[in-house]
């Protein structure tokens, strides 16, 4: 016999979970207690938020369950924006929040998480896939066993346990679970109509989204767009799907888009391939009814969106994106290939026109000269992405990670944390702003405590640009945009005991990066940008 946090704990030791995320409580005290006693990697974050993000981003980057736990009461409600970002972001995360004992249920209590107080599983349940509590110890087995089934089944996606404290400490009979296998691996039967397609269209285009990284079908979707020499964009979840020197890349659509993907897509499309996204206004950022494509066909897992955003024929190919296009291709093997060479790229460093900022722009092809190939961005919520999005060329797929659709701001600061504990030799680097790092900068805290060296790169330019700019192109002025007092990066990471640097030229960000490159400790590089500078973000509708 064992108690129910002794397992649970054994459990995410069985399953290769080497880092838990989270803020003790009182009720959470049982389960803490097994985390010292087992040896478990248990990363205090400075908030509950930060610890669903730094999840988030473990689960994203291992390819494997993260966990991430928050006391009761306003713990588990600090949790609930890290949960919806999961759930955009297709990720399987474990939310763990603790309650006050069953037996005291319905009295007055102290954050108490139920129908007398703050309802969490209520809560939970529109930004997870599954929530519930566990009231007796003998349900927990089968709680955990339907939670890991969710989390994992179909399109991946994050869960949340309610676990009181008594319920915690109960003894029950040892048992085993193991993480569940996601079964993708049906094959759509609309296949050959896709290849007709593919033979007979004149002017396609492949938009790649971000169910390509969920899918890791980075080779796959290249083998596509080079056998029937296909013109390659993706939206701006879709960045770093495809390589960016290749000839057949137009960059990004949508918001932040580039000049090539924009005018192409005016021309006359007779075939959109849609590979993984929901088409929200953000991809389609554009395209309007004078230049749709005169048919689609749309690979997702997902069926919800798929017709609904472009009134055109389309060609549903339903199932994981990987299986279905590798079994296209080998339907296919016999074609001739044609062959590519990747584009040489050049950058210039120009005299900066100011002593106190750096044109953004610039700023990114700098960032871009200077990180190796394989370094690995997360980009927060902000126009400062959407720069990156236009101006930093991906060189290998898999390395750019953004979310365009949930859109919570300080996100990045929190995955970029919990994908370099994943991926300990891989180079993280988190893009953010200055309205960012004042939601969530404190969870850079959280690595310089651990020693987790990722770099945070902020773009200062004193207010939260893309909603300051955006006001004033529709309104005419901006209103509670701007910080009368601004944030002082350099300053803020030093008080956290970060090594810290101010960049207000190309030269001072080139210097930071080089120290940066050394990957061997937390970094915090703020780069003064140009307040007045538009964001590629303008063309929003």
């Amino acid at each position: 016999m064992k108690s129910v946090a002794s397992i649970l704990v054994s459990h995410f030791k069985k399953w290769e979970i080497n880092h838990v995320f989270g803020i003790p409580g009182s009720p959470l005290v049982p389960l803490f207690l097994e985390l010292d006693e087992q040896n478990m990697n248990y990363m205090l974050t400075r908030h509950e938020g930060g610890s669903g993000y730094a999840a988030a981003g473990y689960a994203m980057m291992n390819r494997r369950l993260g966990v991430a736990i928050g006391t009761a009461g306003p713990g588990g409600t600090n949790l609930l924006t890290a949960a919806g970002q999961a759930k955009a972001s297709h990720l399987p995360v474990l939310f763990i929040t603790g309650q006050q004992p069953i037996k005291s249920i319905g009295k007055a209590l102290g954050q108490d998480s139920t129908v007398f107080g703050t309802d969490l599983v209520k809560m939970f349940e529109p930004v997870t896939k599954f929530s519930a509590r566990v009231e007796r110890a003998d349900q927990f087995q089968l709680y955990l066993k339907h939670a890991l089934e969710r989390a994992h089944s179909g399109v991946k996606g994050p869960v949340h346990l309610s676990l009181p404290y008594d319920v915690l400490n109960e003894q029950i009979e040892e048992f085993e679970l193991d993480l569940p296998v996601n079964m993708c691996g049906v094959i759509s039967s609309e296949l050959d109509e896709f290849i007709n397609k593919l033979h007979n269209a004149k002017r396609p285009v492949i938009l790649a989204g971000k169910g390509v990284h969920s899918s890791l079908a980075y080779e796959e979707v290249r083998k596509l767009a080079e056998l029937w020499n296909i013109p390659v964009m993706t939206t701006p979840g879709g960045k770093g799907t495809f390589i960016e020197n290749h000839p057949l890349c137009l960059g990004a659509l949508g918001l932040g888009g580039t000049e090539k993907s924009s005018e192409y897509i005016k021309e006359d499309i007779d075939l959109l391939i849609v590979i993984g996204s929901k088409l929200s206004n953000m991809s389609l950022v554009g395209i309007c009814p004078e230049n749709y494509p005169r048919e689609v066909v749309h690979l997702d897992y997902d069926p919800t969106f798929i017709g609904k955003s472009l009134r055109v024929p389309t060609l549903p190919i339903i199932g994981d994106i990987k299986v279905n296009l590798q079994a296209l291709l080998d339907k296919v093997s016999n074609k001739p290939e044609n062959e590519f060479y990747l584009l040489n790229e050049e950058y210039e460093i120009m005299e900066n026109k100011s002593d106190f900022y750096i044109s953004a722009i610039k700023a990114i092809e700098t960032i871009r000269q200077e990180l190796p190939d394989d370094s690995i961005i997360f980009g927060d919520d902000g126009s400062h992405t959407f720069y990156a999005i236009k101006y930093f060329n991906i060189r290998k797929p898999g390395t750019f990670f953004f979310d365009d659709v949930f859109g919570a701001m300080g996100h990045a600061i929190g995955y970029s944390i919990g994908a370099q504990l994943a991926e300990d030799k891989s180079r993280i680097i988190c893009l953010t702003g200055d309205g960012c790092t004042f939601m969530h900068g404190t969870e850079m805290s959280t690595a310089a405590n651990y020693n987790i060296p990722v770099t945070f790169i902020i773009f200062n330019n004193g207010k939260l640009d893309m909603v300051d700019k955006g006001m004033k192109c529709i309104m005419g002025k901006a209103i509670g945009s701007t910080y009368n007092i601004p944030l002082d990066g350099k300053k803020f990471g030093e008080s956290m005991g970060i090594r810290s640097f101010k960049c207000c030229n190309e030269f001072e960000l080139k210097e930071a990066l080089e120290v940066s490159n050394l990957h061997n400790e937390t970094i915090i590089i703020e780069v003064m940008v140009d307040p007045e500078e538009m964001p590629p973000t303008m063309k929003r509708g």
